[in-house]
């Protein structure tokens, strides 16, 4: 497999569009991480079928957030998308996260070119306030079966935001090659 952080970068960050590549399909319980050591995706470990994901998840390439991993993006789709792909996305916001007391934060995305959904999402408020309530659910509970109160959603932040955290997550890249 190709190592997606050699090929693709973070996109244009200060334009709302970027790269992001799919890790695991909305409604898999299978936890799936990139690998950039080997270039590869990997099955870290299989989740209790309750716990599985409320979005597709991926990561931003050339990015690294404050736990040390590819910045995290939740992909906002009606289907799932599968491992592995990558895809140009819209930022509509950021949801911030610490697991384990560390910054593990999530940019919120929905594909560039949604034409068959009109292009309506553009901001987290366009989202169903039921899918932000799934979405928390899923993050502040997740662990709860092994590790109870390890996870918390601090608060969800607009475009701006989540652009900044994208930018930081570049420097660390940039720092750390």
């Amino acid at each position: 497999m190709a190592d997606f952080n050699q090929i693709l970068d973070a996109g244009d960050v200060d334009g709302g569009l970027i790269n992001v590549v799919v890790e695991i399909p909305v409604g898999s319980n299978h936890k799936i991480e990139w690998n950039r050591r080997i270039g590869a995706m990997k099955l870290d470990r299989v989740e209790p079928l309750i716990f599985a994901k409320p979005t597709n998840y991926g990561f931003i390439p050339q990015t690294l957030d404050e736990d040390g991993d590819e910045l995290d993006a939740l992909i906002i789709t009606d289907q799932p998308l599968a491992t592995g792909i990558y895809l140009q996305a819209r930022v509509i916001g950021v949801m911030k996260f610490v697991d384990d007391g560390e910054v593990d934060d999530k940019v919120v995305v929905v594909p560039a070119d949604d034409r068959h959904t009109g292009n309506a999402i553009q901001t987290l408020a366009d989202l169903p306030p039921q899918l932000i309530k799934q979405i928390e659910f899923h993050f502040n509970n997740y662990k709860a079966l092994k590790k109870p109160g390890s996870t918390q959603v601090t608060h969800w932040g607009d475009i701006d935001e989540a652009k900044a955290v994208i930018r930081e997550s570049q420097h660390r890249w940039t720092a750390e090659k």
